[in-house]
């Protein structure tokens, strides 16, 4: 888990602009996605002061800063600049007052800004600032992009989860992470994987060893990172198992609080599984659109039971006859 995100960081992923405090962007530290509109504080009360926050100054905050007198303005920005606060952050455009800029340069807080309005700039930084500190894992397997779904491969090591990535991308699918893939949770139903930045845009295929996909099939055949929407996992084919052949077996696999759909592959000589992904990745989709092959094959199956047993009563009223 990220425990924290730089103020130079965010500025530079961001674009966002520097007022004062360069020299302090490396230093200080965000460690909480939620962010303050001081507006309370600056009538002066501070009794519940979340100074650990980001501190956002829209339209209205400096609006009511600027009826203050200088001496009063200085002494409240004073309280807000406080030794834990990561950074002042100004939206519009909107030029920092004198008494703000002097107030930061004394208790060593940066002042950044932006020229997107309030809302707009406090919601892309919250959501920056999710993805940055959300709880991380590292997993063993493959992710692409097939057909817009994020499909993840896992499989024993030498199964042939690069290989089968390598296939897809020549057939116009797309590289996420191979070998490594870091996930984390964007919200409650999104479980997002990318690749660690030492193997970015990396295949490693057993016999040829490390190539660059980007470099070889063009940018159009890598993402940086995708939502993972499905993990088809690979096994060698083994007579004694029974592998779901009609689709009503439903699995799943937990990512932190969020279940993502499994399914399971047999492998062996013979059997195309680039291809076999590709299907699973059109059902997949075809489902999320309503439509269900396994339960058209239940319906259907329902009804030629009962078919059949009205054509037996039937012959066998007319048997009796």
């Amino acid at each position: 888990m990220t425990n924290f995100v730089t103020v130079y960081q965010m500025v530079k992923d961001n674009e966002l602009k520097v007022y004062a405090g360069e020299e302090l962007l490396k230093e200080k530290k965000v460690i909480t996605t939620d962010i303050s509109r001081p507006g309370i504080e600056l009538t002066g009360y501070f009794d519940y002061y979340p100074s650990e926050r980001i501190q956002l100054f829209g339209q209205t905050e400096t609006a009511y800063s600027r009826s203050m007198t200088a001496n009063n303005r200085y002494k409240v920005m004073l309280e807000i600049c406080r030794e834990d606060t990561p950074v002042l952050l100004i939206s519009r455009n909107i030029q920092p007052s004198k008494e703000l800029l002097k107030a930061a340069k004394e208790h060593r807080v940066p002042v950044i800004g932006s020229e997107l309005p309030t809302t707009r700039l406090s919601s892309m930084i919250t959501e920056y600032l999710d993805e940055k500190l959300a709880p991380r894992e590292s997993i063993h397997g493959v992710l692409v992009d097939v057909y817009g779904i994020g499909i993840l491969l896992t499989g024993h090591s030498g199964i042939g989860k690069s290989e089968t990535a390598l296939e897809l991308i020549k057939r116009g699918h797309r590289l996420i992470a191979d070998d490594r893939v870091d996930v984390y949770q964007r919200d409650e139903k999104t479980i997002v994987g990318e690749a660690p930045k030492i193997l970015n845009h990396l295949l490693e295929i057993r016999g040829i060893g490390i190539i660059d996909v980007m470099n070889l099939f063009g940018a159009g055949a890598v993402r940086s990172q995708s939502e993972i929407q499905l993990i088809i996992n690979l096994e060698n084919w083994s007579a004694d198992k029974n592998y779901d052949r009609i689709g009503t077996l439903e699995e799943s696999r937990a990512f932190f609080d969020v279940d993502v759909p499994q399914i399971t592959v047999p492998v062996k000589v013979g059997r195309n599984i680039s291809i076999i992904i590709e299907v699973a990745a059109m059902n997949y989709r075809a489902k999320k659109m309503g439509y269900d092959a396994t339960k058209k094959f239940e319906d259907n199956l329902g009804l030629l039971i009962k078919e059949n047993e009205a054509k037996t009563k039937s012959e066998k009223d007319g048997e009796g006859k």
